[in-house]
């Protein structure tokens, strides 16, 4: 018998054994808002599904050990033969194939393509976020690759297979393809022109030897890379196969893994190039216009990975809060803890909302949603995923010291909070690409204004703030150095403008006094005590 200094009380299940998916009112009103009526009951049957076994207890285990045991390489075989491999734990291989298997690089070939695998993104993200990575750069390669119409019909139907096969062996006796990207190098980061890998051309058309080195290699496994590098006429985009149509293996020297903050499951590799085949895609010189479809799709990619991590720190410190008990009451009850899920909660919400917006968008496919999303996908991968560290860390605290602990699975999502801020272009990068499409591109601000007005006269602290938005673009002195500010704008505005005609009238109050009225402090839990805070925490709370 145990000692009863030993007897556990005042402790919180763990939360396990959920639909992710239908315990998340905010996806599943934004999937059946922005679903083909024919198409819903469907989708809705899909997600279940997935979050179904994104909340079981085998699946969280697989994130778990994923996370534990991360990838280890392995440059020679034991007789000293150069491979150039990483090895995985098999509960990567388990998320990676149902992730894979449920669609979720399948998106730009079938109805409603987008929003099914945004949603599907959000819901699987939280079971484990490293083993996305793959998954967004074999979705985000399909636009790219269709810039030579001979590649898109050779690998497309690989990409979007639902199919996964890994090791090494020629693409085309596998059923389906994964692929990665590489665009970084050590003396240029995010200044992509600033490349030194050389692209010397063969004999035959479109081929290429590539030498040089890859600073930040995504997926390093898999399939297939789109690459830049210098060719005669210029920065110049990519197809680097891992094994070469005759099954030989590519020059594809593994230098050394990134030791991460986060992200531990994932492979980041360094990649030396030396004599290494591959395959022009697109024109020469135009190598940055030809893989830029690839990076708007993962950078809305990084804004659905971010909003995914809300979600699940809100989710457990919702949960956290409704079965704890402390000062005579349960914490969710108490005022002040109230006020910080409140607003841990409307900070999810909007995220999610935004993102779920933009797949649509997506999916509409017309000149002025695809203007829209050329401003609305930059303005919200800089201010979505820049939330995401701030509202993990306090999710965390909501926990206390339970929530320091790694048990609890918060420091994991604290560590990968500030990934998604950084890949596809950090803070600044965003901030300039908003502001290259304000002076370029007129058709995106018409569009992303025509959006924000559809809210206009809901709500006067929304119209103040289109208002003043409207200044702020009429003002263009100084612009550079003021960038965040202006983008960080443009994003509130839109989602302010999108909980006004969708959320609940006490979300979208409460939304509109803190982030565009000003009612609001310099940290969470600062939302004016007026307002209806528990409804808006009861919104997020899972329904276990």
């Amino acid at each position: 018998m145990a000692a009863s200094t030993h007897t556990v009380t005042n402790q919180v299940p763990p939360l396990v054994g959920y639909d992710v998916f239908r315990a998340d009112r905010v996806l599943g009103e934004a999937v059946e808002r922005h679903s083909a009526p024919g198409l819903l009951d469907g989708t809705r049957a899909e997600l279940t599904a997935l979050g179904d076994a994104a909340g079981s207890a085998e699946v969280q285990e697989w994130g778990a050990r994923a996370n534990d045991h991360p990838p280890v390489l392995r440059t020679h075989d034991r007789y000293g033969n150069r491979i150039d491999e990483v090895d995985f734990h098999p509960d990567w291989h388990h998320l990676l194939g149902r992730a894979v298997s449920a669609g979720l690089t399948d998106a730009w070939g079938r109805a409603d393509g987008h929003l099914r695998r945004a949603a599907g993104f959000l819901v699987w993200s939280q079971a484990e976020a490293g083993h996305l990575c793959p998954v967004s750069m074999t979705h985000a390669a399909v636009p790219a690759l269709r810039a030579d119409p001979a590649l898109a019909a050779e690998w497309e139907p690989r990409l979007t297979a639902h199919a996964y096969e890994p090791g090494l062996r020629p693409a085309a006796g596998k059923s389906g393809a994964l692929f990665g990207m590489g665009m970084t190098e050590k003396q240029g980061g995010s200044d992509v022109r600033a490349n030194t890998t050389a692209a010397v051309p063969l004999d035959a058309s479109g081929e290429y030897v590539l030498t040089g080195h890859k600073w930040f290699c995504s997926a390093p496994m898999s399939d297939g890379f789109l690459v830049l590098a210098q060719a005669p006429g210029g920065l110049t985009c990519f197809l680097v196969p891992r094994v070469l149509a005759d099954g030989t293996r590519n020059v594809f020297r593994l230098q050394r893994l990134k030791d991460k903050l986060g992200n531990r499951s994932n492979a980041s590799g360094e990649v030396e190039f030396d004599g290494t085949w591959a395959r022009r895609v697109g024109e020469e010189g135009r190598g940055v216009r030809t893989i830029i479809g690839m990076v708007a799709a993962t950078r809305l990619d990084c804004v659905l990975g971010s909003a995914a991590l809300m979600r699940q720190s809100v989710a457990q410190a919702v949960h956290h809060a409704t079965y704890r008990a402390a000062f005579g009451g349960e914490l969710i009850d108490k005022p002040l803890m109230r006020n910080v899920l409140a607003d841990l909660a409307l900070e999810s919400e909007a995220a999610t909302t935004l993102a779920l917006r933009l797949a649509a968008a997506y999916d509409a496919d017309t000149e002025e949603e695809r203007a829209f999303l050329r401003l609305a996908v930059p303005a919200a991968k800089y201010w979505v995923t820049k939330r995401a560290a701030p509202l993990a860390a306090e999710a965390l605290e909501c926990l206390g010291g339970n929530g320091y602990v790694e048990e609890s699975g918060m420091p994991r999502l604290l560590r990968e909070s500030p990934l998604n801020s950084i890949w596809e272009g950090a803070g600044n990068v965003q901030a300039l690409d908003v502001l290259r499409a304000l002076q370029r591109e007129p058709a995106a601000l018409n569009a992303f204004l025509q959006e924000v007005g559809l809210a206009r006269g809901a709500d006067h602290r929304l119209d103040r703030a289109i208002k003043g938005l409207l200044t702020e673009l009429a003002d263009l002195a100084g612009i550079e150095a003021r960038a965040r500010r202006l983008v960080e704008r443009m994003a509130l505005v839109l989602q302010g403008s999108l909980l006004v005609r969708w959320a609940p009238p006490e979300v979208a109050d409460a939304f509109c006094a803190s982030r565009l009225g000003g009612d609001w402090g310099a940290a969470f839990g600062t939302l004016p005590h007026t307002l209806d805070l528990a409804s808006v925490v009861e919104r997020a709370r899972p329904v276990v």
